[in-house]
């Protein structure tokens, strides 16, 4: 399980908006699921179907989330005109099989966060909670 705050939700919905209509993308940490810091990640794809987070932004989020003492929680990117579900390609990049792949789909007047476990190319629900 995730847990994000309000605030967070809404991060992550504005965040995907702003990089319309490419993917967003960026890491979720924190400590026992509940997210405490979000690192909003440059998509170097510049795309609407793909995303990579710049190298030397995901350095230094490691880097700053070692010296707080929090955890790798989940990794977040959007889907712009699709359905928040891994597509093929997420789940052959899904390199973090302990992380929460968080995808925020912009398909529907309102918006959707939906979270997935991604182990051995196999998909599982995960639950994310909004509070």
């Amino acid at each position: 399980m995730l847990e994000l705050s309000r605030e967070q939700a809404a991060a992550l919905v504005a965040h995907a908006r702003e990089e319309s209509p490419s993917e967003c993308c960026g890491l979720l940490a924190g400590t026992n699921g509940r997210v405490k810091r979000i690192f909003r990640g440059t998509n170097v794809d510049h795309s609407p179907y793909t995303y990579m987070m710049d190298p030397k932004e995901q350095l230094v989020a490691f880097k700053e989330m070692e010296a707080a003492g929090l955890d790798l929680l989940g990794i977040y990117h959007s889907h712009t005109h699709t359905a928040a579900y891994p597509s093929r390609t997420d789940v052959a990049k899904a390199y973090y099989p302990d992380a929460i792949y968080v995808i925020i789909s912009l398909m529907d007047q309102q918006p959707a966060i939906k979270g997935y476990k991604i182990t051995e190319s196999k998909i599982s629900d995960a639950q994310v909670v909004v509070r």
